[in-house]
């Protein structure tokens, strides 16, 4: 691979999914992209550039698709969803007590085990809920990703991964060897394609964003663009999750620290929040953007 290939492939992936490869991360781009090299029957990642600059989009969409992180497991680093249960929920049940909805967005929810752990959650406090609309906005990048979220099936090793043994009796069943998420906790959450490159507001608002450990991907400025507009979509007395290495502090004053509780943000916007009809009965999946 020469100078200019890698140059050729981190101005791609910036543009195509904001992804960030320094200089020194030629062996990560190698480990990953010489297999697709192999299968494309080209002898080396040079000979793979020259098709991608011949212009197959197939490919392209391959090569981006490998150089995505998507690992993640159930309830990861606890300590958010500690936070979400116990605080944040309870604030906003006090909050939207007029209206009795809630709108959730998980970003690079990659194959669904941070917006079904919220889901989960919020399925746990049901008598608390009862009555309300709930609705949790799942996206990423990968169409693959987002096809096996949707199924909601996992492997043994997929379920052990940070997922309570109370919460895979009570939200799974058994399917040979792998574990199907119930279909009443499923349905709570809809899986889109989405870029964080794109515009934001055909989403909605949302009283809850978790962008956790994604932007650690992303340049400074692509960041704080994010952050500004993260905050639009934001209710003004909403909150935003970000992973452990991740911060506002120093890229943006959209978002102020949340005292007391690590990886949580409000936002700085000064408006009101919009009112919108309640509903009657159970917890109730919602589809649609807006409210």
């Amino acid at each position: 691979m020469t100078p200019l290939d890698y140059e050729y492939l981190q101005k791609l992936l910036k543009e195509r999914s904001g992804l960030m490869l320094s200089a020194d991360k030629k062996y990560l781009l190698e480990s990953r992209l010489l297999p697709l090299a192999r299968k494309a029957a080209v002898p080396g990642i040079s000979e793979l550039v020259q098709k991608m600059r011949a212009g197959s989009e197939a490919l392209i969409h391959d090569v981006v698709e490998a150089m995505t992180t998507n690992e993640t497991f159930f309830f990861r680093d606890k300590t958010p969803f500690d936070h979400f249960k116990d605080s944040v929920i309870p604030e906003l049940i006090q909050a939207r007590a007029g209206r009795r909805s809630l709108r959730i967005w998980c970003a690079a929810a990659s194959t669904g085990q941070e917006p079904y752990s919220l889901a989960m959650i919020l399925k746990d406090m049901a008598a608390a809920l009862s009555g309300w609309r709930i609705e949790i906005i799942a996206t990423d990048l990968s169409p693959e990703v987002l096809e096996k979220s949707k199924a909601g099936l996992y492997t043994q090793f997929e379920v052990q991964r940070g997922l309570p043994i109370q919460s895979l009796v009570k939200h799974f069943k058994q399917v040979g060897a792998m574990w199907q998420l119930n279909a009443d906790t499923k349905a709570l959450v809809q899986f889109r394609q989405f870029n964080l490159l794109q515009d934001f507001t055909s989403l909605g608002k949302f009283d809850v964003i978790f962008c956790r450990n994604v932007l650690i991907y992303f340049d400074q400025a692509a960041k704080t663009d994010i952050f500004n507009r993260l905050m639009r979509v934001n209710e003004p007395d909403g909150y935003l999750f970000l992973g452990a290495a991740e911060t506002v502090v120093g890229l943006t004053d959209s978002y102020r620290v949340c005292p007391k509780r690590r990886g949580v943000y409000l936002p700085n916007a000064i408006r009101a929040p919009s009112i919108v009809p309640g509903a009657v009965g159970g917890i109730k999946a919602v589809s649609g953007t807006g409210r």
